[in-house]
């Protein structure tokens, strides 16, 4: 699909209108405070911590499923309730460390000057996402901010459905399927997207392995100013 080199040498496709950023482990760089909260779930009962790579490897959606995962076992409802008060508690005592992804605001100006309109959706809780995201000035770069409001740990895909429906009413505009791109850093992401006919191009921040990135069946970048590049490309 051709394309046109905006100045700032970001090469965004003629018929791409809207972004939709993920916002953990993709705009914020918190896979660090991350697996701390993990760890310190796994702790209250008693098992041992795990690496950044064992997140990697082991992490899905529904986040019950990567619980499983790491326990080997199934686990009930009232039990995983505890884990996700626990790994909430611990990620909020934490999160205020975590900075933004190093070009994260350089790839949002740049978007913004090639006149495309941004919103962001995450599966963090909305009332404790909206302060993160205004703790960095970004909500003036956002026509839409959406976090989780259902059910912990689902899946993305009815969310960023709802979520593009949403923005296309504050828009007052119809977009075309071709003329959104989703960028996130999770298979989860990329599922979403594709099941919704999507663009979508994988932020590799450190998280995942490259192998299981790549075998998502999209696009796979290695910083977001190189994501909207290949995303403008597609």
């Amino acid at each position: 699909m051709p394309g046109r080199l905006l100045g700032i040498g970001v090469l965004v496709s003629q018929t791409m209108r809207h972004i939709v950023w993920d916002w953990n482990g993709t705009l914020l760089d918190d896979l660090a405070v991350v697996v701390a909260a993990v760890n310190d779930t796994l702790a209250t009962i008693g098992r041992r911590p795990i690496t950044i790579e064992e997140y990697g490897a082991q992490y899905t959606r529904p986040v019950l499923r990567f619980y499983e995962r790491l326990l080997g076992r199934v686990i009930e409802e009232s039990e995983w309730l505890a884990f996700d008060l626990a790994f909430h508690d611990s990620y909020r005592r934490r999160v205020e460390s975590a900075p933004l992804a190093g070009d994260a605001m350089d790839a949002i100006v740049f978007a913004d000057r090639a006149g495309l309109s941004q919103s962001l959706l995450s599966m963090y809780w909305h009332d404790e996402l909206v302060p993160q995201v205004d703790r960095f000035g970004l909500g003036e770069f956002l026509v839409r901010i959406d976090g989780l409001r259902g059910t912990p740990g689902d899946r993305k895909q009815a969310y960023l459905e709802e979520h593009v429906q949403a923005v296309e009413h504050d828009l007052t505009c119809r977009l075309d399927p071709v003329e959104v791109l989703v960028i996130g850093d999770a298979l989860d992401d990329a599922d979403a997207a594709l099941a919704l006919g999507l663009k979508c191009v994988l932020y590799d921040g450190g998280a995942f392995p490259a192998g299981q990135l790549a075998a998502a069946g999209v696009p796979v970048a290695d910083s977001l100013m190189e994501a909207l590049e290949v995303g403008g490309a597609m």
